[in-house]
């Protein structure tokens, strides 16, 4: 016997008549069909009622390969070669889980549900298989089944007379025949239509109710196991952060799962009342005592670049029309520990595009109000924003160090290119000429549609930015549109290739022109060369997305840059001049003076000299960044201490660390999720500045504050369902306190567990397993 599969309708006149294994399988495929045809009507066996022929194809040629029996009843499919021997095993032996609920072929008759009168495949037979035994019989059962119930009153009497009387307008007719009750099928209707169906199920689900009044109940739980299982309930959906919506949890199914689990139901009220004021409490009070326990801390900003431009989605089609590249954003913040920890703070709304002023403000009041009276606590601030308001604090409060986001800087590479390199601009004009015009010409279209699904197996257009704007999620979106043609490009080769679009060619010069850009290799060469560069950036901002690396690693990662557009120039035999001078100005709008200086006094960094001393790498740096290292240590120590500063730091030059320890500190191990050689214990390095260089009193309060600083202001990543119901509800106070308070539950508990994922992206990683060519269709955020 076989096991249930589903297998697809076929249709026996589609098969071929030169292959005469298939033509066979037609035959003995319409010879069952129609047996089973004549069974129905009541000339032949009683089995063909449950019993459906099908026709199984070979995937790859469409041509009939075998006929099977499917069970109508459990779906079970099965060899069609001895129908008899099927019925007799599967249905007379009890196989069929469901064939009980039916008539059986014997001489008792087991009651018939109602629902299946409304099918002709419910009808059953005596064991002579010559008279069908009556399907109301299901209707005197039932009969039987209310009157048994206990009320044997006049009412219920007529009740049950009226269900055998209401057998005529079923379409029977009764006669007796050797003193059986039988009843000769006409033809089975039901005066409201199909309609009726759910009604008659209803009907017999309240007989079966009636049979069995006692549920049982699920299994009793304490009071302490309830509020237990209440509580991580509660957290999993505060955890997921809008994934799963309020209206989830009273659906009816889900509602049911918790009765039947032995759990009371929950509500929205629930969740959002005091079960929520608690969790936020618990929170807010462990997030504060780790900050007073710290001896300093960073605040992170994310989230002032706009990441819902107006062109932040595209089409598939040639739509020029634009917006203003302006909505509210969403200002999350957050507090960066020594111990290399983070803590969630809270967010805010921005409305129009925002002042360096107004942002300089609002960085202060958190500031403030994280710190409370101690305000020299808060030694930076690292944020996506540009550098004027993040400057002037710095100027204000000389002890800060406020950096530009790293992660920002490397993506706006992308946008720099786009506008300065002319390259860029080349190869994107002739994409975006290309693929407006493939996707907006009918014939054009359906050619590359067809021939797309011959070569690639998948259909769909070319994606196409919606306009012109240089805002970097529009850079997204070009280069997408880049990768779909590239992925094309065979299919584009056919598409002009085809007779009919050299018709077109006749009569339309831009069809002449995307012919020439589709059959110029240098167009190809120069695509193929910026998709390269776009995937490198890409590649090392992911990097420093999923690191999140301190100050000290900016230059190292800027230096492996320069080395891999040096090589890719070479490869795509670009010229480097312009490349590199794009590079320089976008490293020097990022470059802070804490860069050169971390990395100096990072013992990380320290190299091994011929002596056998570990010193640090001063030749690594220019001179202007030697000076830079002097200027940022002696503002950010009293008068009083500079010029002693200067001279630890001098001796740090000339005697660095104890060979053994800093290999200590540069010990690296095995990461077991990416494979990659990390550095094993990343708080050595201020460890050792704290302990083992404690005689540097000065420099070492620089050092143990420089060593922890984030490059990066990305931290918490919420989901967009999640943001979008708190944009509608952030006009109502209580609505937007709650969803504050979500969030903070949320994201503490995530950074507590130092996921920085969303689950949106996870839940697309199974999605993307087998794609031959990495996906670049990600909204790049702004950078300064």
């Amino acid at each position: 016997m076989a096991s249930t599969v589903s297998l697809p309708p076929a249709d026996p006149s589609s098969s071929s008549t030169e292959d005469p294994a298939a033509k066979a399988v037609s035959k003995r495929y319409e010879g069952l069909v129609t047996v089973r045809t004549k069974a129905t009507k009541g000339k032949g066996a009683w089995y063909w009622a449950h019993l459906e022929p099908i026709l199984v194809r070979d995937p790859e040629s469409s041509l009939p390969k075998a006929v099977k029996l499917k069970c109508s009843l459990c779906h079970a499919v099965f060899s069609a070669s001895n129908p008899s021997r099927t019925a007799s095993e599967h249905l007379k032996r009890g196989t069929c889980p469901n064939f009980s609920s039916g008539l059986r072929p014997g001489p008792s008759l087991s009651p018939l549900p109602i629902s299946s009168l409304t099918s002709p495949s419910s009808v059953s037979y005596h064991r002579n298989h010559r008279k069908r035994s009556p399907p109301a019989a299901a209707i005197s059962v039932l009969q039987n089944q209310v009157s048994s119930n206990g009320n044997d009153d006049n009412n219920n009497n007529s009740n049950s007379l009226a269900i055998v009387e209401s057998t005529r307008f079923l379409g029977y007719s009764s006669h007796s025949n050797n003193n059986n009750a039988g009843l000769t099928q006409h033809h089975l209707g039901l005066s409201g239509g199909k309609e009726d169906l759910c009604a008659l199920a209803m009907l017999e689900d309240s007989v079966k109710k009636l049979k069995s009044p006692k549920i049982s109940p699920g299994p009793a739980l304490s009071k302490g196991r309830i509020d237990s299982a209440l509580d991580l309930l509660a957290e999993w959906f505060y955890e997921s952060c809008g994934s799963v919506s309020f209206s989830s949890l009273e659906h009816p199914k889900f509602q049911a799962f918790l009765n039947q689990v032995g759990m009371p139901a929950i509500s929205r009220q629930d969740l959002s009342g005091a079960r929520l004021d608690n969790k936020f409490h618990e929170a807010k009070i462990e997030s504060e005592a780790r900050i007073r326990d710290a001896m300093f801390f960073q605040v992170a900003s994310d989230g002032w670049k706009n990441k819902n431009c107006c062109c932040s989605s595209y089409t598939s089609t040639s739509s020029t029309t634009s917006s203003s590249c302006v909505e509210e954003n969403f200002v999350q913040f957050s507090v960066n520990l020594p111990s290399g920890s983070s803590l969630y703070q809270k967010a805010v709304f921005t409305g129009e595009p925002v002042t360096s002023k107004h942002v300089e403000e609002v960085l202060w009041e958190t500031v403030v109000g994280i710190s409370g009276s101690g305000v020299q606590k808060c030694i930076g601030i690292v944020s996506d924003h540009k550098a004027k308001a993040l400057r002037n604090l710095e100027i204000q409060n000389h002890w800060m160090v406020n950096l530009s986001c790293q992660l920002q800087g490397f993506i706006s590479l992308i946008k720099d290119f786009s506008k300065e390199l002319p390259l860029f601009r080349t190869v994107g004009e002739n994409s975006l000429k290309m693929a407006s015009f493939v996707n907006n010409n009918l014939q054009v279209r359906n050619r590359f549609q067809k021939y797309r699904m011959q070569e690639l197996e998948c259909t769909g257009l070319i994606r196409v930015p919606l306009n012109k704007c240089h805002c970097s999620s529009n850079i997204a979106h070009v280069s997408a549109m880049m990768e779909d043609i590239l992925s094309c490009s065979q299919v584009l080769q056919m598409v002009v290739l085809d007779d009919s679009y050299k018709g077109i060619c006749m009569e339309d010069p831009i069809a002449r022109e995307v012919a020439g850009i589709v059959q110029n290799e240098g167009f190809w060469n120069d695509l193929g060369a910026v998709y390269a560069l776009v995937k490198l950036i890409k590649s090392m901002a992911h990097e420093i997305e999923m690191e999140r690396p301190l100050i000290g690693q900016c230059l190292p990662f800027w230096e492996e840059l320069r080395v891999k557009v040096k090589e890719w120039c070479t490869k795509f035999n670009v010229a480097e001049a312009p490349v590199e001078k794009i590079v320089e100005k976008r490293f020097r709008k990022n470059y802070h003076p804490a860069w050169s200086t971390a990395f100096i006094l990072d013992p990380l960094y320290l190299i091994r000299d011929t002596s056998g001393k570990y010193l640090p790498p001063f030749k690594f740096l220019t001179h202007e960044q030697e000076k830079d290292v002097n200027e940022l240590i002696i503002r950010l120590v009293t008068k009083e201490e500079a010029h002693v500063a200067l001279m630890e730091l001098m001796k740090w030059r000339s005697e660095g660390l104890e060979p053994l320890y800093a290999q200590a500190v540069q010990v690296k191990q095995r990461d077991s999720v990416t494979g990659k050689m990390k550095i094993a214990n990343p708080q050595s390095s201020r460890l050792v500045w704290e302990t083992c260089l404690s005689e540097y009193k000065s420099l070492g309060k620089v050092a143990v504050r420089l060593i922890f600083l984030h490059a990066t202001s990305s931290g918490f990543k919420h989901n967009w369902p999640f943001m979008k119901w708190i944009c509608v509800h952030r006009h109502s106070q209580i609505g937007l306190e709650r969803a504050q308070k979500m969030i903070f539950v949320a994201a503490h508990s995530k950074l507590g567990r130092r996921d920085f994922s969303n689950e949106e992206e996870k839940d697309a990683d199974p999605f993307m397993i087998g794609r031959e060519v990495d996906n670049l269709n990600e909204v790049f955020t702004d950078a300064p």
